[in-house]
């Protein structure tokens, strides 16, 4: 018997654009003018995506995850000529962040969604994330945190989904056997492949029905997943 819903955070209970320049940067930039490099505007938004880039790739071979402020010290560190103090880094972080996050939006229906399932199940978050408190806090402005008993992200644990890691932090978090979770997300091996062979029940987001899923496990948003569960109990 299924007991608790996992859900992914980033494209299943919120819209956002997964590149990192593809918003305006304009205080971003500002501090790093502040803090005395003299990069442009281009080079700012050439640079921050390459040093990304970098860590993506050493990160790849075993779905290891790395933090903001990681990827902050080493960019700051290449464009100043110096190693950054650590309250510039987390001062250009908050900053870029703030910016960054103008482009999530919150779906319609998802709040009511997430409250009428907290009725009948237990609901957590897992998310792979390079910032710990980035995910809470869009929760909270969501007014949906307090409907989650756990909120599991990759950067604190250091393995990003589909690592089994990262499954196997939040189902010990809640306290449960895989098999009494259901984990509904928009990526096929981090949110379908990754759990399915945890041992849990999966949904994916897949609207064109492209991925190799069973058609009872897709859905063609968050919001259809009260009534593909509600169908399986039956």
């Amino acid at each position: 018997m299924h007991t608790h819903i996992l859900f992914d955070f980033f494209g299943t209970l919120v819209r956002y654009d997964a590149r990192r320049t593809s918003q305006g940067y304009p205080r971003s930039h500002a501090e790093l003018v502040r803090l005395g490099a003299t990069v442009s505007y281009a080079d700012f938004v050439e640079g921050w995506d390459r040093t990304f880039a970098v860590f993506d790739r050493g990160s790849e071979p075993e779905d290891r995850e790395f933090s903001m402020t990681q990827v902050g010290t080493a960019y700051l560190t290449e464009v100043l000529g110096r190693v950054p103090a650590a309250g510039d880094v987390d001062a250009f972080i908050r900053g870029y962040l703030a910016e960054w996050s103008a482009g999530v939006s919150y779906p319609e229906g998802v709040v009511a969604l997430v409250r009428s399932l907290s009725r009948v199940y237990r609901l957590a978050v897992v998310t792979n994330t390079h910032q710990p408190d980035l995910v809470p806090g869009h929760l909270a402005a969501m007014g949906v945190l307090d409907a989650m008993d756990a909120v599991v992200t990759s950067v604190e644990v250091g393995r990003r989904k589909p690592h089994p890691a990262i499954y196997a932090e939040a189902v010990q978090r809640l306290g449960i056997e895989p098999g009494a979770a259901i984990f509904v997300g928009d990526t096929y091996t981090a949110d379908f492949a990754g759990p399915e062979k945890f041992g849990m029940t999966a949904y994916l987001i897949d609207p064109a029905g492209v991925a190799d899923v069973p058609g009872d496990r897709r859905l063609g948003s968050v919001l259809d997943l009260a009534a593909k569960v509600r169908a399986s109990a039956r």
